[in-house]
């Protein structure tokens, strides 16, 4: 328990409990809630997923999406979401978590339910952005919260439970998404967020306490601004690079450039500063560089192939949204059953054997979809996806825990803030490297086939698969050739992106090999907590 503050005599003995007791008793009920909050954001990107092929479609059954325009719905959201990051857990730190996370969840809900009622894609994408503004401050909130209502020896297992609840979000967004596409407009894939939103603030407010840095220092007002700046041009950047698929063009290399520019700066002026918004010194450290570094790769990786397997499950398929997100189950189900369970594996075998097996087994799964046909059997693609879960729960929470561990407690926004801009910067770059090299790859599988195609409309028929089979419908019998070739374009175009990533994956399992510890050293980890750190100010 923390000692109270009047006992100022006691302050130098460090008590055994520096969480509150009255907290520690209900944290399994406040992770519950956490797990709950997350639940709504992941659950959204999964949804969404699903839903591209319908949002793409004409009015009414869509908006008429087209290919860059529904990259533009999901990349707006994390084009925000990653700027403010690094931003929302400072001022977690600073004002408070629950705060944060209150704020977060509302306007998160608000974003949604006006997302519902987008009468454009416009629309869409600029509500898209304000649920990412949302979003930016529930994600870190949620780890930081974690973090100070348990304690260390408990950690590895909260965060592994932590990480399972997306497997959680992964198996309920895509049977959620398919059940509403099926029964109502495609609005709802948004509208259903609202009460969960709501049920997620109820229960905050009556459960989670509150936290914050107890000696947050002097404000780093400069510091915040550059990374803002720097990491919305560099999202910005590889956004663009991908929606053109070209990253020589001025307005990919201007923006890319800049924000490298910017984020130096910033980095530059950490180190300077008497009073940095994040000590940067941390990234010297072996194991913290590489457990962002992995975190980066694995999802840039991964973002790209969940991207392009919707096309390839409903649009080369033929499965509804609701059968493509049945399929993605056994994903889901991997990491539910494997992440609260990942500590125990790196107890016996340390964090590096245990990370670079499940980077291998990423990388194995990605390459599979280099073998997949028209007619790939359904019970490969479950097995492959099943791998590719089993991958993801042993990677995530041991480089979480490794991440979160290696800063003071009081500063837990800062480390989730950091764990979760590397994975967005990391899932930004995928969609929009391997998006573009899908791209660039079926348009030159497809052109030579576009022929009897009227020639106003070839540009456009070769720009997606969706695309081209929306022309080839509108030809009738004349254009039943073309939708054979448009398959193969794809699936030559999905084999070439497939194992780009996981090469991606391939370097991953380098970075964690080379500077990941070894099995671990618990005495040495309870002696470097020799000089006492203050109290975390949680108010239950």
């Amino acid at each position: 328990m923390s000692t109270p503050s009047g006992a100022a005599g006691a302050a130098p003995r460090i008590p055994e409990s520096r969480v509150p007791e009255a907290v520690h008793r209900r944290r399994w009920a406040i992770l519950g809630v956490l797990m709950f909050s997350l639940l709504i954001v992941v659950l959204d990107n999964s949804i969404l997923n699903v839903a591209v092929k319908t949002i793409a479609a004409p009015e009414p059954t869509g908006i008429g999406a087209t290919q860059s325009e529904l990259e533009w719905a999901i990349n707006s959201y994390t084009l925000v979401f990653a700027g403010l990051l690094f931003t929302s857990g400072l001022l977690g730190d600073r004002v408070g978590r629950k705060k944060v996370l209150l704020f977060g969840i509302a306007v998160f809900g608000l974003g949604s339910a006006l997302a519902a009622l987008s009468g454009s894609p416009a629309e869409l994408i600029g509500y898209r952005a304000l649920m990412g503004f949302g979003a930016a401050f529930v994600m870190p909130a949620t780890l930081a919260v974690l973090m100070n209502v348990f304690e260390r020896e408990e950690q590895p297992k909260a965060i592994g439970i932590w990480a399972g609840s997306v497997g959680l979000g992964i198996a309920i967004g895509p049977i959620t998404g398919g059940l509403l596409l099926e029964h109502f407009w495609w609005g709802s894939i948004f509208l259903v967020n609202v009460p969960v939103a709501v049920v997620a603030l109820i229960a905050m407010v009556l459960l989670v306490p509150d936290s914050k840095d107890p000696r947050p220092g002097r404000l780093d007002p400069l510091g915040v601004a550059l990374s803002i700046v720097g990491l919305v041009l560099l999202v910005y950047g590889i956004i663009r690079g991908g929606e053109l698929a070209d990253f020589t063009g001025v307005t990919v290399l201007g923006p890319l450039l800049g924000g490298v520019a910017v984020l130096a700066l910033f980095v530059w002026h950490e180190k300077r500063s008497s009073h940095p918004a994040i000590d940067i010194s941390y990234f010297r450290k072996p194991a913290f560089a590489a457990a962002v570094a992995a975190i980066a790769l694995v999802f840039f990786a991964l973002m790209g192939v969940t991207f392009f397997s919707a096309f390839y499950l409903q649009s080369v398929r033929g499965y509804s949204a609701l059968q493509s997100g049945l399929l993605i189950l056994p994903l889901a189900a991997a990491q539910m059953i494997f992440a609260p369970r990942a500590r125990l594996v790196v107890d016996r075998f340390g964090a590096r054997a245990v990370c670079t097996a499940g980077m291998l087994l990423v990388a194995a799964g990605l390459a599979a979809f280099a073998l997949f046909g028209a007619d790939t059997p359904v019970w490969v693609l479950c097995l492959v996806f099943f791998v590719q879960g089993t991958g993801m729960a042993h990677i995530m929470p041991p480089v979480t825990v490794a991440v979160m561990q290696a800063l003071p407690r009081e500063k837990a926004g800062s480390g989730s803030a950091i764990n979760n801009t590397f994975r967005q910067v990391g899932g930004a770059l995928g969609i929009a490297v391997l998006g573009s090299v899908l791209s660039a790859t079926y348009r030159g599988g497809i052109e030579g086939h576009l022929g009897a195609v009227p020639a106003g409309a070839r540009d456009a028929a070769g720009e997606s698969i969706e695309a081209t089979l929306g022309v080839a419908e509108k030809m009738g019998p004349a254009g039943r050739p073309l939708i054979s070739s448009a398959y193969e374009a794809f699936l030559g175009a999905m084999h070439v992106t497939a194992l780009g990533s996981a090469a991606v994956a391939l370097i991953g399992a380098v970075v964690v090999a080379l500077f990941l510890p070894g099995l671990p050293e618990p005495r040495k980890l309870a002696g470097s907590e020799e000089a006492p750190e203050p109290a975390p100010a949680v108010r239950g």
